[in-house]
């Protein structure tokens, strides 16, 4: 599975995001020109080699009617938290219909308009709760300017053009301290920077200055499915898109595209485990009942030999992560037990499909799993003892 890894150990933002992807594309030439005659008003994109602490990469500059946006402030980036130079001041304040507008006019795909608006709406969203004003009465100050625009449908583009099956990213680093923007000094993440990044992982960490801008937050918020540690996977390409800052770290955000091994199926599972010596094999049944019907994946007891000579049974909870917190609540309500272990396992598992097939007797429904070089398939046992009792047999 085509599999693209976003790492944001120095936060995101726009052309960060873009300059990162087109250093991963073998066509970039004609991904620039796709961009520069895409027709955003006044707009010009150039790919310039970028060095930060020893490491190349690309920066992608776009200019605004000949002027490239320059950040004079705290900020990280340059569009975001600048003021605007290019030369539209009457035009710096546009609200969602004016940026749908300019998106509906481009000369590009639909589908990629689509996610360009998308980006937008979500922006749009975090701002109208920052403001408490409805979308509609949103209007944008910087990420509305045009190299905004720009920044996100360069990432749109690039991102339709690599088509990655998978995209995960890394838990964001937002940075620390304060940063200056259109409505005064407001503290990193800038509030709606904080609500983009909602259910996403994210952290501040020894870095003074803003690293992930709305846009950066946005658009990994719309394109990536899941986040987290780099996942096993062949990596065939490496991109870097630098930011115009310099910090003691490489400011950059690194991609990585390659393949997820689909027969490697790996996952990880939450054991919790507790003695129980004085619970009847009735309570100890009834809680293995409940404890599956609150969500667990697996309950199974083993027979334990406790001290005093006790016979006893451990209790063994699989369940999801998110389900952790409600199962430890629910086995201290269904058990004598005081305490309770955690284990976090790594899982190999193999890949599970359900089909159903139909038989003169009736459908019977059958599971395959497949992977690490093996295939095979085993029908339901509840199905056939169903047709085994309507037929008075024995099990198939």
């Amino acid at each position: 599975m085509k599999t693209l890894y976003i790492e944001c150990k120095m936060g995101a933002a726009g052309d960060m995001l873009s300059a990162a992807l087109l250093d991963i594309c073998e066509n970039r030439d004609e991904i620039l020109e796709k961009l520069n005659e895409a027709g955003i008003p006044g707009v010009t994109y150039e790919l310039v080699t970028s060095e930060k602490c020893g490491i190349t990469g690309k920066h992608l500059e776009v200019r605004v009617n000949g002027e490239e946006e320059i950040s004079d402030d705290v900020g990280h980036h340059h569009h975001e938290h600048g003021h605007s130079h290019d030369n539209e001041h009457h035009h710096s304040h546009r609200s969602l219909h004016d940026i749908e507008h300019i998106i509906e006019s481009l000369k590009i795909e639909e589908s990629i308009k689509k996610d360009i608006l998308n980006v937008y709406k979500l922006i749009a969203e975090a701002e109208s709760t920052v403001h408490g004003e409805p979308v509609s009465e949103i209007h944008f100050h910087e990420v509305g300017s045009m190299d905004a625009i720009a920044d996100i449908t360069a990432t749109c583009l690039i991102m339709n053009e690599i088509g990655p099956a998978s995209v995960i990213a890394s838990p964001i680093h937002v940075g620390s301290g304060h940063v200056k923007c259109a409505h005064g000094i407001l503290p990193v993440p800038a509030p709606a920077t904080a609500i983009l990044l909602k259910g996403i992982p994210s952290y501040s960490a020894d870095i003074d200055g803003e690293l992930c801008t709305p846009t950066g937050a946005a658009l990994i918020k719309y394109f990536a499915k899941s986040f987290g540690p780099q996942p096993i996977m062949s990596v065939d390409k490496i991109g870097y898109g630098m930011g115009k800052k310099d910090f003691a770290k490489a400011n950059c955000v690194r991609v990585m595209l390659g393949n997820e091994d689909d027969e490697a199926l790996t996952d990880t599972i939450t054991e919790l485990i507790c003695n129980l010596d004085d619970m009847t094999p009735e309570a100890i049944g009834f809680a293995t009942e409940r404890l599956m019907e609150e969500g667990a994946l697996d309950v199974f007891t083993t027979s334990i030999f406790m001290k005093k000579n006790r016979p006893g049974t451990m209790l063994t909870v699989l369940c999801r992560e998110d389900k952790k917190e409600e199962l430890v609540k629910k086995i201290f309500k269904y058990t004598t037990t005081i305490g309770i272990r955690e284990h976090i396992s790594n899982r190999y598992v193999l890949h599970r499909e359900e089909k159903t097939i139909t038989t003169p007797d009736g459908e019977i429904r059958v599971k395959e799993v497949s992977g690490y070089g093996v295939k095979r398939e085993k029908k339901e046992y509840e199905d056939l003892a169903r047709i085994a009792r309507d037929m008075d047999a024995g099990l198939m």
